[in-house]
């Protein structure tokens, strides 16, 4: 209310609903506690800062990739042998 600029996204009833407060946040922290897993959990990340909600949400992203220990497939022989052939038939067309 102080920054009008920012004005079209207060709604009077936000001031009415404040009144249950504690009972909105009872509710959602039940929900977070029953359905958060190992693996597929929930982050509470707060977003009053832009850059410091982006760097964690950065930093969870990182450290999620980093624990599915991904790898190049590995070829077979033959595979292999197949790809240095295709190479030699792409170069031998220069």
């Amino acid at each position: 209310m102080n920054r009008p600029e920012k004005n079209w996204k207060f709604s009077v009833n936000d001031a009415k609903e404040r009144r249950f407060w504690d009972d909105y946040m009872s509710v959602y922290e039940d929900m977070f506690n029953h359905t958060s897993t190992k693996y597929a959990p929930w982050y509470v990340i707060p977003a009053n800062r832009k850059w410091f909600t982006r760097l964690v949400v950065a930093g969870i992203i990182y450290t999620q990739l980093k624990e599915l220990n991904l790898k190049y497939p590995t070829l077979s022989k033959e595979q292999h042998q197949g790809l240095l052939n295709a190479k030699e038939i792409l170069e031998s067309h220069k």
